[in-house]
C-alpha cells in the first residue's frame, strides 16, 4: 500500500473503523499471500477487521475420513453430537487455526476463537431441529469479546459455532454467524471474499459481473435463470448475512489485488447485494 493511499484510508476510517468479512475456510486458505498483505496494511492504519469464517468441504471431507454419513436438508447440514463433534474439531480446531497462522505469517495480528469461547455467539435451536439436530440459530453475539480483542490490536478471526445457557454447543451456518457478528457490532457492511469476481449473469451468451442488485432483483435473476448453477448458493449465502444492521453486502474476488482496501476506499468492485 502506498502512502497515498495509506492517508485515503486514514482520512475515510476514524481510528475505530470496523468491517465484518466472511470467508469459507477452503477459499482463505487458497488466497495469495498479497491479500494478507492488504489485511495488515488495513491493521496497520486502524481498520478493524473482523472475520467469520466457514469451513464445509472441510468438514465433508473430515466426517468422511472417519465414516460418518452426513445428509442436508435446506442446505443445512443434519447435525448429530457425533458430527457436532467433528464441526467444533474442524471449524475451531485447524481451519481457524490455519487462518491466524496466515495473518500472522505476513506480520498482522490475529486472535482465533469459536462462538462458544466466552458464549460469543449464543444460539438456539433452528424452528426444525426435529429434523436436522443441533443446528442453531443466531439469538444474541458479546460484542464486549469482539472490541475488547480489537483494543488489543488483534483481528477477531471466529469460528461459527453457538452455544446456549446451559452449554449446548450448535453448527451455525457461516454466512448466518457473519450477518449476526456484523449487526451486533453495527457494522452496515459485510464483505464476502469468494473465489469469483461477483454475482454473474449470463447475456448474449457471455457471462457480466453485477455490479450492484437488490435482493428482489436477485429472486427474480435466479427464477429467470439468468443466475443459474453453483452461483445460486454463493448469492443465497451472500443474502443471509443482511440482517439487522447490516444494510449492504459486497461479493469480491479475494485474489483481486488490495481487494479490501480497494472495497473500503469506495472503488466499485465486485458485486454490492443491497435491500432495496
Amino acid at each position: 500500500m502506498t502512502q497515498n493511499s495509506t492517508n485515503e484510508l486514514i482520512e475515510k476510517n476514524d481510528t475505530k473503523s470496523l468491517f465484518v468479512m466472511k470467508c469459507g475456510g477452503s477459499t482463505l486458505a487458497a488466497l495469495p499471500d498479497s491479500f494478507f498483505d492488504d489485511l495488515r496494511e488495513l491493521q496497520q492504519v486502524g481498520v478493524q477487521p473482523v472475520i467469520v469464517h466457514g469451513g464445509g468441504p472441510a468438514i465433508s471431507e473430515n466426517l468422511a475420513k472417519l465414516g460418518i454419513e452426513s445428509s442436508f436438508v435446506d442446505g443445512l447440514r443434519v447435525t448429530t453430537e457425533a458430527i457436532l463433534d467433528v464441526v467444533e474439531m474442524t471449524l475451531a480446531g485447524s481451519i481457524n487455526k490455519v487462518i491466524v497462522r496466515r495473518i500472522q505469517g505476513r506480520g498482522g495480528k490475529a486472535l482465533g476463537l469459536s462462538g462458544v469461547d466466552g458464549n460469543l455467539i449464543v444460539a438456539r435451536p433452528v424452528a426444525n431441529s426435529a429434523e436436522i439436530g443441533f443446528v442453531g440459530e443466531v439469538t444474541g453475539v458479546n460484542t464486549e469479546i469482539v472490541t475488547g480483542i480489537l483494543a488489543m490490536g488483534y483481528i477477531p478471526v471466529i469460528a461459527p459455532i453457538g452455544v446456549d445457557a446451559v452449554g449446548q454447543r450448535y453448527n451455525i451456518n457461516a454466512d448466518t454467524a457473519a450477518g449476526a457478528v456484523a449487526s451486533f457490532v453495527q457494522s452496515s457492511k459485510m464483505i464476502v471474499v469468494t473465489d469469483v469476481p461477483g454475482i454473474m449473469r449470463s447475456v448474449e451468451g457471455r457471462k457480466e459481473v453485477l455490479p450492484r442488485v437488490t435482493i428482489q432483483q436477485i429472486e427474480d435473476l435466479i427464477e429467470s435463470g439468468e443466475i443459474y448453477g453453483g452461483m445460486i448458493p454463493k448469492v443465497r449465502a451472500a443474502m443471509d448475512c443482511i440482517q439487522g444492521n447490516v444494510s449492504e453486502v459486497v461479493i469480491v474476488d479475494g485474489k483481486e489485488p488490495r481487494v479490501l482496501s480497494r472495497v473500503l476506499q469506495g472503488e466499485e468492485l465486485g458485486t454490492r447485494i443491497v435491500r432495496r
